[in-house]
């Protein structure tokens, strides 16, 4: 198996990373004009929160960029706190945060669902897989799932934007499938990479998966994408329930 990353997914990669960061700033940025706060208060926590997620971003570009996500001889492999970290640091923040909680309280359910149409980008693992770079056992459940995910993301969007009486079914079943496709993407990952614990695809070990720029996805999307489905289904109780946000 071909280990090496074609130079035309590094330019796709760099392009969508940055489309992605841009969408994530402007939208909280449109949200904060809504939210109950101060001007000053907009402006800090605008700077606040996007600080936080560049310096994640960075983070994990340099750790991956550095090879520390390689973890052919680790006891204790670390991408497994790559992606549960920032889950728990986010989701506690959020929680925790007056501030934060009034921007959420303002961000409307077709854009916590529709931002993750960049989940189509996973068509890049069955691209790799064709291509004979990653092995089928990772690329096809994982790939699969986001570009389903991905391609539903704007209909789930689209029916909370119209108030469509079956929006809150569909929102529902969209953010338990985005979740249990990223638990099998993890897992499949893990399990297929170059580890202690490998268990599959030893004649084509994904070794692709804790390279630039792929390595990203478990370090820094998957964890977002994750957090995004939480505030999806959270909101999604408050309407059901009329409770505060994070009661």
């Amino acid at each position: 198996m071909d280990p090496t990353v074609p130079a035309y997914f590094l330019t796709i990669s760099l392009v969508s990373q940055a489309a992605l960061l841009l969408t994530l700033g402007a939208g909280l940025w449109i949200a904060l004009q809504r939210a109950a706060l101060s001007n000053q208060e907009r402006s800090e926590t605008w700077i606040t929160i996007t600080g936080a997620l560049l310096i994640w971003f960075a983070v994990a570009l340099w750790l991956g960029r550095a090879g520390v996500f390689v973890a052919r001889t680790a006891v204790v492999p670390p991408i497994p706190f790559a992606i549960l970290l920032p889950i728990a640091v986010g989701l506690y923040l959020l929680a925790s945060s007056r501030r934060f909680a009034a921007v959420f309280e303002v961000i409307p359910q077709s854009w916590l669902t529709g931002l993750q149409i960049y989940r189509v980008l996973g068509a890049m693992f069955l691209a790799l897989w064709t291509q004979n770079r990653m092995p089928g056992e990772f690329a096809l459940p994982a790939g699969t799932g986001d570009v389903i995910v991905g391609l539903a993301a704007p209909i789930v969007a689209w029916l909370n934007a119209t108030h469509s009486p079956s929006a809150r079914d569909a929102t529902i079943a969209w953010n338990i499938f985005g979740v249990a496709d990223l638990v099998i993407a993890v897992g499949s990952g893990f399990l297929t990479s170059p580890s202690l614990y490998q268990m599959l695809a030893f004649d084509r070990p994904n070794e692709l998966i804790v390279e630039y720029p792929f390595v990203l996805v478990p370090a820094f999307f998957v964890p977002l994408s994750i957090i995004l489905h939480v505030l999806s289904l959270w909101k999604l109780r408050r309407a059901d329930r009329n409770l505060p946000v994070f009661a």
